[in-house]
């Protein structure tokens, strides 16, 4: 009886600490950002809106989106990552930084099979900016069931 409330209490163990470094990693206020030097930051304009709303779409299908931004600073600019809020969600981030001036564009595709129903889906954006190093782009798709 022992060994097993030691097996027990070892599994509880495990599994906070899988998500409790989880949400380090994966938070917009994550570590990964307090390593950058704020005298390499730099301005990000998000040229089509940040939030968009994709209407309707047929369940099964792929919805790819792409976000485009402009460096409007005098350093470049660093996508350091772009992490999707589930995993029906695939993003795609620049992997050359984007010099003072010129434009960049994050994608994304969005995987319907399964998710019927109004989807809100968030991409967050890890960057070398001023004022906050942590952007959220949001996207809104309308999922249709299947029509046999």
């Amino acid at each position: 009886m022992r060994v097993i409330s030691y097996c027990l209490l070892a599994l509880v163990f495990l599994f906070s600490g899988c998500f409790s470094s989880d949400k380090k990693s994966t938070g917009i206020a994550g570590n990964a950002t307090s390593k950058m030097d704020s005298s390499q930051f730099t301005t990000i304009e998000w040229i089509d809106s940040a939030n968009r709303d994709f209407g309707k779409i047929a369940e099964g299908k792929k919805l790819d989106v792409t976000f485009r931004f402009k460096n409007t600073g005098s350093k470049p600019l660093i996508i350091e990552r772009v992490q999707p809020s589930c995993g029906c969600t695939v993003a795609e981030q620049p992997t050359e930084p984007i010099l003072p001036g010129q434009e960049g564009l994050i994608k994304a595709s969005f995987n319907s099979e399964g998710h019927v129903g109004v989807n809100n889906k968030r991409l967050y954006v890890y960057a070398n900016t001023k004022t906050t190093q942590n952007h959220e782009l949001n996207f809104v798709v309308r999922v249709e069931k299947k029509k046999w």
